[in-house]
């Protein structure tokens, strides 16, 4: 009896060890595989079969980062290129970088090739990037939020670093377009003032100081400088048409920026119309001639007409990006 124990136990740990074993030289297999492929494109494109076999199948050390995309130019997703491109340089700057390991891969599963995985995960929208960790299942944080953090690479590097303890230096390519359209515009004001050296009175020009200023005041308050910071699409083309207006108060499109830029300036062209038509702050005189009379009560109706319709606008594009609001003007 006693030996028919010990034969059964050393038949038990035999099996153990060698299935460690097994699943030991698994996990090298798959992390060499990996490294191999990652060392030749930083992004590791995944179909059903390799997404199963190093995402979802056992044994796995390592965090796996994957966006989930529809690039294809009949999904119609312009923000997934963008976003493509900032996912890539992110992972071109981990894979060059010093800190470099074999414990954080990206991968990429684009719908046309993956839709089953779509369907396994219950993903029903594009460009999501999801963190797949070493031990257990996603969990919602798991999933960036792109209107909270944004879709730059330095988002998206952050979000990282705060699943993964990873931290990332992003390496952008050089950009010289800003360097290059500010030197041309040195050079033509520049060349202007030189040209103009003899004759420059037009500096001491109060009107067109004051229309500097207005504009310098659009660009800033329809969103030019979050643009420069985040990075955002032009626009949204979704199943049922272009999106032009994010529904989101965290994001807006630069197309939408530009819109309420034109709202604003609509706004104030109305209100300089009715100013204008009352006489000005500094004109008191008392208007003699009838025809100057119709051309001001024109002018100011038109002011008004301005901005009630514009306004009314503004209050609307508020409307569709701060849910719950419940005030509007002429429209909803």
């Amino acid at each position: 009896m006693k030996y028919k124990l010990l034969l059964f136990l050393t038949v038990i740990l035999t099996y153990y060890e060698g299935n460690a074993q097994t699943r030991g030289k698994g996990l090298e297999e798959k992390v060499q595989q990996l490294t191999d492929l990652t060392s030749k494109k930083s992004i590791v494109s995944l179909n059903l079969n390799k997404f199963k076999e190093y995402v979802k199948s056992p044994p796995r050390d390592y965090s796996f980062i994957i966006m989930f995309t529809a690039m294809a130019p009949a999904r119609r997703c312009a923000i997934c290129q963008h976003v493509y491109d900032e996912y890539l340089i992110v992972a071109n700057s981990f894979r060059f970088s010093p800190s470099y390991n074999n414990k954080l891969f990206f991968g990429i599963v684009d719908f046309d090739e993956g839709s089953d995985i779509f369907q396994m995960l219950r993903l029903n929208t594009a460009p999501v990037i999801m963190h797949f960790p070493a031990k257990g299942k996603p969990k919602p944080a798991d999933s960036m939020d792109f209107e909270r953090s944004g879709i730059h690479a330095e988002a998206i590097a952050k979000w990282i670093q705060d699943r993964t303890d990873v931290q990332i230096r992003v390496f952008r390519p050089p950009n010289y377009s800003g360097a290059v359209a500010f030197s041309m515009l040195f050079i033509l004001v520049a060349g202007f003032l030189y040209l103009r050296r003899n004759n420059l009175e037009f500096l001491y020009n109060k009107q067109m100081w004051a229309v500097c200023a207005v504009f310098f005041c659009f660009a800033f308050v329809s969103g030019q400088m979050w643009n420069h910071i985040r990075g955002p699409p032009f626009f949204h083309r979704t199943k049922n048409g272009p999106v032009y207006i994010n529904g989101g108060s965290h994001g807006q499109f630069v197309l939408e920026s530009y819109i309420v830029a034109v709202l604003n300036g609509a706004v104030v062209v109305g209100m300089i119309l009715m100013i204008e038509a009352a006489g000005g702050v500094k004109n008191t005189e008392v208007v003699r001639s009838q025809a100057e009379g119709k051309r001001r009560r024109f002018q100011s109706v038109v002011g008004l007409v301005l901005v009630c319709v514009f306004f009314s606008l503004l209050l609307s594009v508020f409307r569709a990006k701060t849910q719950g609001y419940p005030y509007s003007f002429l429209f909803k």
